[in-house]
């Protein structure tokens, strides 16, 4: 009989999901009249601490995959953020472990890019505060707030910023234009407060200066 938490057997979910950079004192979202949100749900501070690793050569960036290990949040565990396909990302995750070895089954699944030795690459802290846009049939969308010092542990250079992300739920629309419009009518607002498109595809490409 299988154990429902094996952590050779990966949780997977392909992330939709939009970034925002913001200044340090842009106010919040105004999120009245969000089509088919009803209610915004009282923000949950989330104390995050990630350790992402790669090779030498950085094999992994490069082929547009990520592998870290991060503490804090519900989701705290092992993840590998798998190439960008669309208009999502497959993210697996595996539990923490009782150390900070990366865990066989990862070594097994990172294969098909790279075998080499792995050593840190960066550190990213996060002062999250994350907020759930529901309607009749549940979770539309996750809205984060995010404070971030990250430290490129290999250039030894530390940076701070704060950003937006505002990630689709399993209540979402479910069609590619029903998804843009929800995106459209969500960007209406976050642009009205301040915001602007992300600069860096990722935290992490951000935390190595990219």
């Amino acid at each position: 009989m299988t154990d429902a938490h094996d952590p050779a057997e990966p949780s997977r979910v392909v992330e939709v999901e939009r970034k925002y950079d913001v200044d340090a004192g842009t106010p919040l979202p105004d999120w009245h009249g969000l089509p088919g949100v009803d209610a915004v749900s009282e923000g949950e501070v989330r104390e995050l601490d990630a350790r992402y690793l790669d090779t030498a050569d950085a094999s992994l960036s490069r082929s547009g995959v990520a592998l870290r290990r991060r503490t804090g949040g519900p989701d705290a565990g092992w993840h590998i953020k798998g190439p960008r396909e669309g208009d999502g990302r497959l993210e697996m995750g595996w539990p923490l472990g009782d150390d900070d070895s990366v865990p066989q089954a990862i070594l097994d699944t990172l294969a098909r890019w790279t075998s080499d030795e792995l050593s840190p690459l960066a550190r990213i802290e996060n002062r999250r505060t994350a907020y759930l846009l529901s309607g009749p049939r549940g979770v539309i969308a996750e809205f984060v707030d995010d404070h971030v010092r990250a430290t490129d542990l290999r250039q030894h250079v530390q940076r701070e910023w704060r950003e937006w992300e505002l990630e689709l739920g399993p209540a979402a629309p479910t069609e590619a234009a029903a998804r843009e419009a929800f995106f459209a009518a969500a960007e209406e607002a976050i642009s009205a407060a301040g915001a602007r498109a992300a600069a860096s595809d990722s935290k992490l490409a951000r935390a190595l200066g990219f």
